[in-house]
């Protein structure tokens, strides 16, 4: 440096606080200490070692710090250590670990993405935010269906319904029935049986068959009964026919079609609705039948119309149509049925003693064009003597005008009233003798065929 002296602008103390030059401290004269490569350590310009070593004649130094000499140590000689691995370190992760952590994390979001979607969509609705429709109201659980519910009531009678197929010379009649007995007893109606060669089939609901054998018939009432070798079975609740209303609620059950187990609803349509019915040729059938609008078609017959309860009230039997002769007639809405008051009695006699007893009143009435020029009213035409008519004062030529309160109008209507009681029953007789009006009790009574 050419003997120049350089401070960096401080002045420089000695231990007891008073000012020295600007030059090093005083001291002993320093050496320049050799590096271990065997040169010396030149504060400034030395070419043998990059670092000054002579830090106590450093001029820059802070005289109270200390003196720290660092020198390089010595070369390592001899081959290098082999690397020792931790164990517990954690590994370089794979390709595969890499690429896999992503794949999940799309996955996971995707499916929260599409839940959360379809909520935002369900509940907001997908149409600028419009809900169509009402909300979801609660479904029609099997628990929920009362027993008085349509669904209810034909869940009890289907296991006593079943379908019957008779064998005939031309064919098979098929049609409807109930059990009446849990020992086999099934009734049905006569035109089913009728033109049948003895042999017969029952079908249950849950699809099993078994023959089946005539009881009895008796065409006039249309009611017959048949029985298979079979116990245990299921019979249908009765019904009490004479207390129904207009407008109460039924159910046709049976086989319309050849199409098994079939439910219909509808309501009672009117009551005592007198019907002449019968094939030519064939006996004439006479009975107050109970009119409803519960779809009836062929196969129904012998089926049976039930109520509310699930009690049967009648026997579906017959329907009119709007068909031409040589057409098959179809439901229209106009079914009727034999009220089970009267099926169950006649039952009841074909079962005791093979026949049903028929009730009458002791007289005739002609033909049609009976009743009065009025039009209200039948004309006896004969009072059997000992019948029960004459026990009650009766006499030919008067004129019935009601029965029971019930107007008659046409001989079908005596006739299909009477035979709506049991015999022994009294029943209130309205009529003309002249120009006057009587009433008189008549004690009905069985025919003696």
């Amino acid at each position: 440096m050419g003997g120049t002296d350089v401070t960096d602008g401080w002045d420089w103390r000695a231990p007891g606080g008073t000012p020295g030059s600007a030059g090093p401290p005083p001291g002993p004269p320093q050496t320049a200490p050799t590096t271990p490569y065997g040169g010396s350590a030149a504060p400034y310009g030395g070419s043998t070692s990059p670092w000054w070593s002579d830090a106590l004649a450093d001029p820059w130094r802070d005289p109270y710090a200390p003196a720290a000499v660092v020198l390089p140590g010595a070369p390592a000689t001899g081959a290098a250590p082999e690397p020792v691995t931790d164990p517990d370190a954690p590994g370089r992760p794979r390709l595969r670990q890499l690429l896999l952590v992503p794949l999940i994390v799309a996955l996971l979001a995707g499916t929260l993405g599409g839940a959360l979607g379809y909520a935002f969509a369900v509940r907001g609705g997908v149409g600028g935010g419009v809900t169509l429709g009402a909300g979801p109201a609660e479904g029609p659980a099997l628990a929920q269906r009362r027993p008085d519910s349509l669904a209810g009531v034909a869940g009890r009678v289907l296991p006593s319904v079943v379908t019957i197929r008779v064998a005939g010379p031309v064919g098979t009649s098929e049609g409807s029935g109930f059990i009446v007995s849990t020992d086999g007893y099934v009734v049905t109606n006569d035109h089913v049986v009728a033109d049948g060669t003895g042999r017969a089939s029952v079908t249950f609901n849950d699809g099993s068959s078994s023959p089946a054998t005539v009881v009895g018939q008796d065409p006039e009432s249309d009611i017959a009964v048949i029985k298979v070798n079979r116990t245990g079975l299921r019979p249908i609740e009765f019904g009490d026919s004479d207390a129904l209303a207009v407008g109460d609620p039924v159910l046709a059950i049976g086989s319309p079609l050849s199409l098994a187990n079939t439910v219909t609803a509808g309501i009672i349509s009117a009551l005592d609705r007198t019907m002449q019915a019968g094939e030519p040729g064939g006996p004439v059938r006479y009975y107050a039948a109970i009119q409803t609008d519960a779809a009836v078609n062929h196969g129904n017959s012998g089926g049976p119309l039930v109520d509310s309860a699930g009690r049967v009230i009648g026997v579906n039997s017959t329907i009119k149509s709007l068909v031409a002769e040589g057409q098959e007639a179809g439901n229209i809405g106009l079914a009727f049925a034999i009220p089970i008051n009267q099926a169950k009695r006649i039952t009841q006699d074909i079962i005791g003693t093979g026949k049903a007893r028929r009730t009458v009143i002791g007289a005739q009435v002609a033909g049609t064009g009976t009743a009065t020029r009025a039009g209200v009213g039948v004309r006896l035409a004969a009072v059997e003597p000992a019948g029960p008519a004459a026990g009650a004062g009766l006499k030919t030529g008067d004129v019935v005008l009601r029965l029971n309160g019930r107007p008659i109008n046409d001989p079908t209507d005596l006739i299909a009233l009477v035979r709506k009681f049991a015999p022994g029953s009294v029943v209130t007789v309205e009529y003309r003798r002249g120009s006057t009006r009587q009433n008189a009790s008549v004690t009905l009574a069985a025919d003696a065929k």
